[in-house]
């Protein structure tokens, strides 16, 4: 594929889905990241769209909300890596919230595995993934049908929350960032995602790298309130997303980190799991903790228990 065609079809991807990220048009394009990076560059001097750590997004501040179609298809690998570390810090029998999104998607049908759950939820798509799970109760908010997402948003869903307590919840957005914290690009959505949180004793968010530093209209949880973040391995070269997770951490967020290549590592979870080794990451501090794995992808630790909760020991996070 000539260079005109390749970025032609890079823009055409960033301007049907807000943002892409490099991985991904490296994927579709069937090149390698150091040829996307470079058509990526020369869009930008165009003013075409912007980088913005590992990956491209429309030209402008704040990012735009893609539909369900486009994020179905985005980040793939990294939102089943993060799925499969997540449903480990599910034990039998708890009740929790999640809240909608296509990775918390992945992560509910990891659920339906776990026998006892009962699950609160105002995603379709999360309901539908539990639909068939004999031994998961699935509780669903009322509210109004948000087609974009098949979420259930407005003063219906949130009245449905009050009085509610379980044990976390799971919440995705559009961004992240140590200085604002969970964002999305929706109002409803937003008020909707606050709710869910003011009903658990801890919050879990899921949130590929692309996310970390970019930053929507709409703040969902704030960094103090995030007790662990997990997110998929960083690309090498992104020195970015690295900065972001330390940032994260200093402010006490726990940090997962699930890499693509099928090896195990890890953070302390659940006895029931067997162990994993950690796998280094960028950052300054120090120390082991054991985690479960087998089949699982492989993980990180940055940071420490958010405020409330048991202390949490630091992974060697260096970069190899």
């Amino acid at each position: 594929m000539f260079a005109a065609e390749r970025r032609q079809l890079i823009l055409e991807m960033v301007r049907a889905n807000g943002a892409v990220s490099l991985r991904e048009l490296a994927r579709v394009v069937q090149t390698s990241e150091v040829t996307v990076r470079r058509d990526v560059r020369a869009l930008e001097a165009e003013g075409l769209l912007d980088r913005r750590h590992g990956g491209a997004v429309l030209p402008g501040g704040f990012t735009r909300e893609s539909g369900f179609p486009q994020k179905s298809h985005l980040a793939t690998a990294e939102k089943t890596a993060i799925a499969d570390l997540a449903a480990n810090f599910v034990e039998e029998g708890e009740a929790i919230v999640v809240g909608a999104g296509t990775t918390t998607q992945e992560l509910a049908r990891r659920l339906a595995r776990i026998p006892g759950l009962t699950v609160v939820t105002n995603s379709l798509l999360v309901a539908q993934a539990l639909a068939h799970a004999n031994r998961v109760e699935v509780v669903m908010t009322g509210g109004t049908l948000r087609g974009t997402n098949y979420a259930l948003v407005g003063s219906g869903a949130e009245q449905s929350l009050q009085g509610l307590r379980v044990s976390r919840a799971f919440l995705s957005g559009s961004g992240l960032t140590a200085e604002r914290g969970l964002s999305t690009s929706n109002m409803l959505s937003a008020s909707v995602d606050r709710a869910l949180v003011q009903a658990a004793a801890e919050v879990v968010v899921l949130a590929d790298h692309t996310k970390l530093g970019t930053d929507t209209m709409f703040q969902t949880v704030p960094t103090d309130v995030i007790t662990r973040l997990i997110t998929d391995e960083p690309p090498a070269h992104d020195d970015r997303a690295g900065t972001e997770l330390q940032a994260l951490a200093d402010q006490g967020v726990q940090i997962a980190v699930a890499g693509a290549s099928g090896s195990p590592g890890g953070e302390a979870v659940p006895a029931r799991r067997q162990q994993r080794r950690d796998v280094p990451l960028p950052a300054p501090r120090r120390g082991q903790m054991p985690g479960p794995g087998a089949g699982l992808r492989a993980a990180a630790v940055l940071g420490e228990q958010a405020p409330g909760a048991e202390r949490a020991r630091v992974a060697d996070m260096r970069r190899r």
